[in-house]
């Protein structure tokens, strides 16, 4: 059955000097803290927080550094709404810190890998985890990947990371999975054919979390659209792409409009429901 439900709209907060769409923007505490607020009112269901960026060639941030910039804005935005609060974070005591000041996701671009305790923290915290598919490490990922299949080889990996935190304790209802478009991924051969088989990685059983927002694969299939900034009509295509594959939260820089254009889509499929 055509799923007719709008996913859930992640909004993006980005507590660093240099990712890739809005880099430096929202690095300071009330800066963060402003733009969170600001998600909320444009329709934003959960918040994601990251003090590290992973775009292509990103050098790793110290654990204290990423404790300082990560933190203090999920105690403020913890003490005054209601949402969800996911950290967006590779290293365990900062998923563990974040929890401890109201965050109630740790979404890791790792799978659960970057550390030796990563699996053990994430049963111990039982907080819901999103396990995403990233072929290498962020400074390298984008040189030559390659796959032979790249829907298989991301449905296999993940399944085999929901498997592995479930044998560690993670409770089988707190594991998302995430594709990771654009982690490892050449912008055209993989992403697309990924982006079709969205919902071989539903049919898996978790909850999917879609981010292909501002990625650089839009401007591969629209030139002119040199910057991320220029990117929105092509993420919203992503996420609309989404919804109908079942996805159940999409991660977003522009909030307002993907959150119109699901309400609108949501509209039509369940008119269409009742039509028929």
């Amino acid at each position: 059955m055509q799923p007719t439900r709008a996913p859930l709209v992640m909004g993006i907060v980005n507590v660093t000097p240099d990712s890739f769409s809005d880099g430096g923007r929202f690095l300071g505490r009330e800066a963060a803290v402003g733009h969170a607020r600001r998600l909320i009112v444009d329709g934003a269901n959960i918040l994601d927080i990251g003090g590290e960026s992973t775009r292509p060639g990103s050098e790793p941030v110290g654990e204290a550094e990423e404790l300082a910039r990560v933190v203090p804005v999920v105690e403020a935005l913890a003490a005054d709404t209601d949402r969800p609060i996911s950290v967006d974070t590779t290293k365990p005591a900062v998923a563990r810190a974040a929890v401890a000041a109201g965050a109630r996701i740790w979404n890791d671009v790792t799978a659960l890998r970057g550390a030796p305790d990563a699996l053990e923290v994430a049963a111990e915290l039982g907080c819901e985890v999103v396990l995403m598919h990233m072929q290498g490490e962020p400074r390298t990922m984008q040189a030559e990947p390659h796959y032979d299949d790249v829907v298989r080889e991301v449905a296999d990996f993940l399944a085999g990371r929901a498997d592995a935190a479930m044998a560690a304790g993670v409770a089988r209802e707190k594991i998302w999975l995430d594709p990771g478009v654009g982690f490892g991924k050449h912008m055209i051969r993989h992403n697309l054919p990924l982006m079709a088989g969205l919902d071989q990685i539903v049919k898996l059983g978790f909850p999917v979390l879609l981010g292909a927002s501002r990625k650089s694969f839009i401007s591969a299939l629209d030139p002119p659209a040199k910057t991320a900034g220029e990117r929105l009509g092509g993420s919203i295509a992503a996420a609309l792409a989404g919804a109908a594959a079942g996805v159940a939260a999409v991660r977003v820089h522009d909030v307002r409009e993907t959150a119109q254009a699901l309400k609108v889509w949501a509209a039509i499929a369940q008119a269409g429901v009742r039509a028929s």
